[in-house]
């Protein structure tokens, strides 16, 4: 039996079905290898790597937030337990005291790199090695146009732009 998404056609729902399959399947199963191997979750391992990335030493919270594309509440809440287990520090901006720091620790870097093998052969093994080097380059070409789009859309609580039509793409 065929799932056909409404007002679009079987092309388009099978487009948008696909990816909206690896949007619920992959990131449960980077959680689960992550949690089973290093004990941390993916957003976790994700919050470390943008700390591990970052230009200094350590990166405000709310640059945390748009480069981990979580919200402060939720930011607060996972720092708060890498904090407690000793992977990051917190403090009070010296520039901004409104603001707060997070740094990186030594044991941060250590659990980090201790992960990265895991998750990375994970990658591989779901993603990867499942594609053709053709394949890889189509993956990577529309992922690029889809988070351009998305990187256009308004930040949360402002006003999102009227729609717009838009013409039918023709087949060529």
């Amino acid at each position: 039996m065929k799932r056909r998404v409404p007002r679009m056609n079987e092309q388009e729902s099978a487009a948008w079905l696909g990816l909206t399959t690896v949007f619920s399947l992959l990131p449960a199963a980077l959680d689960r290898q992550l949690q089973r191997d290093s004990g941390m979750t993916h957003f976790e391992f994700v919050v470390l790597s943008r700390l591990q990335l970052s230009d200094g030493p350590t990166m405000r919270m709310t640059a945390l937030a748009e480069a981990t594309v979580s919200t402060l509440p939720r930011l607060s809440h996972v720092c708060g337990r890498l904090e407690k287990r000793g992977l990051i520090t917190r403090a009070p901006c010296p520039e901004d005291r409104r603001a707060t720091n997070v740094g990186l620790t030594s044991a941060g870097r250590r659990e980090l790199i201790r992960s990265v093998p895991g998750h990375i052969a994970t990658a591989r093994r779901l993603v990867i090695d499942a594609l053709t080097p053709e394949q890889l380059d189509a993956l990577a070409e529309i992922t690029g146009t889809i988070a351009a789009r998305l990187a256009e859309e308004p930040p949360e609580g402002t006003p999102a732009a009227q729609p717009t039509a838009v013409e039918p793409r023709r087949r060529t």
